[in-house]
């Protein structure tokens, strides 16, 4: 739950829709895959959805809502790093009433044993970012996706002979880090990270702040440690498995969504609210209303 009022203080929307998305209500899916990249939203609603509509195209961040087998499914691009997925994701989960949001999108490798073309579902996300701290006070720098949402993706993964492994992520606000000031080497050892994106950190705080389901899928496109790199055409096939499974998950997660959103969080105590009559309760003691805002 969250409040309306706390979202309209900040950016009105209207019927035609918010700021940055030009859906209106109703036009999307409980559940919504979101690549990085417009052009990869568009690639999936092209070759794996049916009846589609494109719902937005503001700033070019194109959004989509068809079906696949039969269930009403939606995708759309996030941008690059927290502070653009951070909006776009909010906005789904309140103003469009999303339920759950599965990032599908690459990573490079910090492990020998996560290879390119792997397939690996977040387990938590490491971040030096402060997209939390100053959206509403959170200051913990690993936070965790839906535990139930993630058994739905283990299991579809096993069901389809998919190699799905589990991974630390590691989300950074810098692509180009210099060097001469932390290697990746460092970088991997700081945060115990097994790879590196630019997103899943956000995420997964506005799904646990708004009492929402989020995950993040990732194809591994490059190594750190052998310096290999897919291909374009490598790209394409190993980003197919990838999006193939998340829309087996979308499927199993209709016609109801999973359960009430857990995560491993509730286990380490680590950025989980817990809600009492109304009121949550963080790790540090402190209670809050679903807004996030302290009572």
């Amino acid at each position: 739950m969250y409040n309306a009022s706390i979202y309209a203080q900040h950016r009105a929307s209207t019927e035609e829709g918010t700021p940055h998305i030009s859906a209106e209500k109703g036009d999307f899916a409980k559940t919504v895959l979101m690549p990085g990249d417009p052009l990869r939203a568009k690639f999936i609603a092209e070759q794996f959805l049916e009846d589609v509509e494109e719902v937005t195209s503001v700033r070019n961040m194109l959004g989509y809502t068809g079906t696949y087998k039969g269930v009403r499914v939606s995708v759309m691009g996030s941008g690059m790093g927290m502070p653009s997925i951070g909006i776009y994701s909010y906005e789904l989960f309140t103003y469009y009433d999303v339920d759950n949001i599965i990032r599908i999108g690459s990573a490079g490798s910090y492990k020998a044993d996560l290879k390119p073309m792997d397939v690996t579902l977040a387990k938590s996300a490491v971040s030096e970012s402060t997209y939390a701290r100053y959206q509403c006070g959170v200051t913990d720098q690993e936070l965790f996706p839906s535990a139930s949402l993630n058994d739905v993706i283990k299991t579809k993964a096993n069901e389809l002979g998919i190699n799905l492994k589990m991974s630390t992520v590691h989300s950074s606000d810098v692509f180009y880090v210099d060097s001469s000031f932390e290697t990746w080497e460092q970088i991997a050892k700081r945060t115990g990270a097994d790879c590196v994106e630019m997103e899943s950190f956000a995420l997964f705080h506005n799904a646990s702040r708004l009492n929402k389901h989020a995950t993040c899928l990732l194809t591994i496109s490059d190594s750190f440690i052998t310096d290999e790199k897919l291909t374009p055409e490598e790209r394409q096939e190993s980003f197919t498995e990838m999006i193939k499974l998340a829309l087996e998950a979308a499927v199993t997660l209709s016609p109801t969504a999973v359960s009430a959103p857990t995560s491993e969080a509730a286990e380490k105590g680590s950025h989980k609210y817990i809600e009492n009559n109304g009121v949550v309760i963080h790790k540090d003691g402190k209670k809050y209303s679903t807004s996030g805002v302290p009572q």
